[in-house]
């Protein structure tokens, strides 16, 4: 899946363009994260965290898990939504 920099990330709604989001490390797995039947099924790169935790995980801890707290960068500017 291609991306451009108008691409939001699914979980934290940045536009970074980037397969893993340097805001919140959540790696798009190309499933549409508002499609009820995919955002709660884990698996692919994000292993067993699905879309709804992460977006859980990004309003309490700044990141798609915890242990991705001291990964991620505050978004710039020209990525807020």
């Amino acid at each position: 899946m291609g991306s451009t920099a108008n691409d939001r990330c699914p979980c934290c709604g940045y536009r970074t363009g980037c397969l893993t989001c340097p805001v919140c490390f959540w790696t798009d797995d190309g499933r549409s994260a508002d499609d009820l039947r995919t955002a709660l099924v884990p698996g692919g790169p994000n292993g067993d965290l699905t879309i709804a935790d992460a977006r859980l995980n990004f309003a309490v801890y700044g990141a798609s898990h915890r242990k991705y707290a001291e990964l991620v960068r505050r978004p710039r500017a020209d990525e807020l939504p």
